[in-house]
């Protein structure tokens, strides 16, 4: 390839392999090529010695307010661990849960470095870059201490490489839904070294799976064992995963996991609610954890406290949520933007997801400007920022949520972003009534109750949401089975059985006939808040999933007949 830079001689970076970054000309596209290294498996008890990489002109680059992008053509490294090899059927294995667990430490001049990855693992430059900056959360609420939070970028499929290259060689299998997740683990210590005074660092597991119950625990025992042991804790980490059995939807799985032994339960399908009950929070021992994968993570905070200045309007946020309406989410930290996301991205369940969520987003993100600009953002759009730029350029979103309880504005931090904690819509009315006498509680509880209780209450909230969830799609399931066809509906000269056609007047005459599930403030308000929500992308993809579902069933059963 005309232009090409050459690798770089692994002396360059003492104690790491290198990763190549170059540029396409001919398909216009960014690769990454990883060069192989030496076998050794490290002492866990010895903290290797960690060499400091000069990557000042190839690495990343940031200013340190608004940066400039690195220039296209220059390259870029990502080191790996020297020493230590995970290949074949231990990689494979591996991949089956998570792509790998990468290293982010600040650099004073450029901003968030991507030090390394392990296993190694194909990127292109932009999701390394989006990996860096998401890693690092742009405020916290300590001085010293850490946090874990999440982050979802889209992914860039590297199979289309035309000629074979073995750039490609670290295979990477594609995401079921065209995404990677990122759970990071930031580390905030003093260190008067540091012109800044603290040492920045964090520990980010990439996985295509969204389970942020399941990733946020595990990094809740990796993290401070990284910043305790170093590196070397990486291969250990990464041989207890490969020893795990494939992720089977529907399953109960034993996890081993440092010294501990996880019995993860994996749903059906992304959109199955796994709302269990409140008795699991209950056996979160030290070496023994029960845990639903695609739940929020538990707390700390509580919902009750994250949602707390919006507690009362919880109904209508709920009712945005379901009618694929954008929100923008403003928090103090980028752990409580995701805590509030996946949060309402399990409410949501059972209806289909049909929009875009990003649990933390910022200003750096490639997507940036397709999702944050002056044009109305996309329906179904859950966007989750703490930067305070995101106030005025999404000042023409219809509706706003600010996380925290209520609190005097000298308890907001300055460079907190948003207003006050609080919910802001410009556009929205209710339809439906709200549990009264579940606010009441919940209220009562953020204010004044234990630990116990404010768990319980949180439960509470996401069990009534859950419910009204599947209650909105009471009405549409029961036109629905009018729709499949009797055996004697059949055409003689085919076997093939179809779902009829669905058709809006016929089902609001059922809707009326019948009623709805859901506490509708009146029959008006019933009816146009499902004239809105057919006109939804969720509906869409809720009665593509139908047809689907009827049509195999009917062709299952005719199938059995004939033989």
């Amino acid at each position: 390839m005309e232009n090409s830079p050459d690798f770089a001689s692994s002396a360059s970076v003492p104690g790491y392999r290198a990763v190549r970054v170059s540029e396409d000309s001919q398909q216009s596209r960014k690769t990454v090529d990883l060069l192989h290294g030496a076998s050794s498996s490290p002492d866990l008890n010895t903290r290797p010695s960690l060499p400091t990489l000069q990557l000042a002109n190839i690495s990343l680059s940031r200013t340190r307010t608004l940066p400039s992008r690195s220039p296209k053509h220059a390259p870029s490294i990502v080191p790996t661990l020297q020493g230590i090899t995970f290949e074949g059927e231990n990689l494979e294995r591996l991949r089956r849960w998570v792509l790998g667990l990468a290293i982010v430490d600040f650099d004073l001049e450029q901003g968030p470095s991507l030090r390394c990855i392990f296993p190694l693992l194909s990127l292109y430059p932009f999701e390394a870059e989006n990996i860096a900056f998401s890693a690092f959360p742009d405020s916290t609420l300590f001085k010293e201490g850490s946090e874990i939070h999440s982050f979802r970028i889209r992914e860039q499929s590297t199979r289309s490489n035309r000629r074979g290259s073995s750039l490609f060689e670290c295979h990477r299998a594609p995401s079921p839904d065209g995404f990677v997740y990122g759970f990071s683990h930031f580390n905030q210590v003093k260190a008067p070294a540091s012109k800044r005074g603290y040492s920045q660092r964090c520990i980010v597991l990439l996985t295509q799976h969204p389970y942020p119950a399941l990733f946020c625990a595990l990094l809740s025992k990796l993290g401070p064992l990284f910043h305790t042991h170093g590196d070397a804790i990486l291969e250990v980490a990464s041989h207890n995963i490969a020893k795990w059995p494939p992720p089977v939807p529907g399953t109960t799985v034993e996890l081993g996991f440092i010294g501990s032994v996880l019995h993860v339960e994996l749903p059906r399908d992304m959109d199955e609610q796994q709302l269990g009950n409140v008795n699991h929070l209950d056996v979160q021992l030290e070496h023994d954890w029960h845990l639903l994968a695609c739940s929020p993570p538990f707390p700390p905070p509580s919902m009750v406290h994250i949602f707390g200045a919006s507690l009362k309007h919880l109904w209508s946020i709920w009712e945005c949520l379901v009618l694929c309406e954008p929100i923008l989410i403003f928090g103090r930290s980028s752990a409580w933007t995701s805590l509030a996301i996946w949060w309402l991205r399990d409410v949501f369940r059972p209806i289909p997801w049909a929009g875009d969520f990003r649990p933390y987003f910022t200003i750096h993100d490639r997507e940036h400007s397709a999702l944050v600009n002056e044009r109305p953002p996309k329906a179904g759009l859950l966007l989750g920022v703490t930067n305070p730029f995101f106030e005025k350029a999404c000042s023409h979103w219809p509706h706003t949520l600010t996380l925290g309880g209520k609190s005097s504005s000298q308890d907001i931090p300055a460079r907190f972003a948003g207003s006050s904690p609080g919910w802001k819509t410009k556009t929205h009315q209710r339809y439906t009534s709200k549990d009264r006498q579940l606010l009441q509680l919940s209220e009562a509880t953020a204010g004044r109750g234990n630990a116990t209780e404010v768990e319980e209450a949180s439960f509470n909230l996401r069990r009534h949401f859950s419910c009204r969830s599947a209650a909105l799609l009471v009405p549409l399931n029961r036109y629905l089975n009018t729709l499949i066809p009797r055996p004697s509906e059949a055409n003689k000269t085919s076997t093939d059985l179809r779902l009829k056609p669905f058709n809006n007047a016929n089902f609001f005459t059922s809707l009326k006939a019948h009623g709805a599930a859901l506490p509708f403030k009146s029959s008006t308000k019933q009816r146009e808040f499902y004239e809105r929500w057919l006109r939804t992308p969720a509906f869409g993809l809720w009665l593509a999933r139908q047809e689907e579902i009827v049509e195999r069933t009917l062709a299952n059963a005719n199938s059995g007949k004939a033989r």
